[in-house]
């Protein structure tokens, strides 16, 4: 598959989901219930964005978008 240009603001919100998912999986994780908040409004956000109506093939894009947002938060970490 061709690399896709994601909208900066989805890439952002997709960061931020794997961010909050990654802090409620982590033992002990303090105020679940704000983080399980936190990740149903991104959860709605990521699903409902505008830029899915322009693509083609939404699973492939979306995986796609998941797994260059980890990319690039391992580089970062690195």
């Amino acid at each position: 598959m061709d690399a896709i240009d994601f909208p900066d603001d989805l890439v952002q919100t997709q960061a931020a989901w794997n961010a909050t998912y990654d802090a409620l999986a982590a033992p002990r994780p303090r105020d679940t219930t704000a983080l399980r908040r936190r990740l149903l409004r991104l959860s709605v956000r990521l699903w409902w964005h505008p830029y899915w109506k322009t693509t083609p093939s939404v699973p492939a894009a979306r995986t796609e978008l998941r797994q260059l947002v980890r990319a690039r938060g391992a580089v970062r970490a690195a």
